[in-house]
């Protein structure tokens, strides 16, 4: 594992991180799937995390082998109908929905010269930032309609890597998904995982909660 010393940027999840919109992609995905007739539970919900949008209508409809029963245009409206219902509850948004420790820990990040970057599943990311008073602190927000595969694939977190102009070995990722663990490991970065460690299990760093990672935890962590 890299040292502290070595570490020069970071490159984010949002969902779950900075703050908990996941929530709401809940909340809109669930209206979906009860609309389409197909039963939620609550492992079709932790295995949505970090996954892009057309990915979570496919894994949502292949819970009753649905997938084959629309085109490839029914299916973009609707997640272009999850999205909107998604985008009214997310205008809601404020500063005070800030996930407990992150602000601190931008704040501190910022102060110590540290890069940061985005990379987000989510296309609505940078509306988010706006309305959580967060974008300021970010060189760029990765776009997922440029990528050419969601997470796990590496690629979203290579791409905020690159945002930064820095080498993986200096980068630590943050994420609170499985898929997005893979995604920052297979990206050479080293990766923090945020939640349950036994479900983060392959995350080189563990917090159970947004509020325990800080600067100083992280450097205890890495020596």
């Amino acid at each position: 594992m890299v040292k502290f010393s070595e570490i020069k940027g970071f490159t984010f999840d949002m969902d779950g991180v900075l703050a908990d919109t996941a929530k709401f992609h809940t909340v809109a995905w669930r209206q979906l799937a009860e609309k389409l007739g197909v039963t939620w539970n609550d492992d079709l919900q932790e295995r949505l995390k970090g996954i892009d949008r057309m990915g979570s209508l496919n894994m949502i409809l292949a819970e009753d082998n649905l997938e084959n029963q629309y085109s490839q245009e029914q299916k973009e409206a609707l997640a272009a109908e999850k999205n909107d219902n998604y985008r009214q509850l997310i205008s809601t948004l404020t500063p005070s929905d800030v996930l407990p420790g992150m602000q601190a820990f931008l704040d501190s990040l910022k102060a110590n010269g540290y890069q940061m970057s985005v990379a987000s599943a989510s296309k609505n990311a940078p509306f988010i930032l706006d309305k959580l008073g967060l974008a300021d602190y970010f060189v760029g927000v990765v776009d997922p309609a440029s990528l050419h595969a969601g997470k796990p694939d590496p690629e979203i977190f290579v791409r905020a890597g690159e945002l930064l102009k820095l080498a993986p070995e200096q980068l630590i990722g943050l994420e609170d998904s499985a898929a997005g663990i893979q995604s920052i490991n297979g990206a050479g970065q080293t990766s923090l995982g945020i939640g349950n460690p036994q479900v983060l299990s392959e995350a080189d760093l563990n917090f159970e909660s947004t509020a325990e990672v800080t600067l100083a935890a992280i450097q205890a962590k890495l020596g």
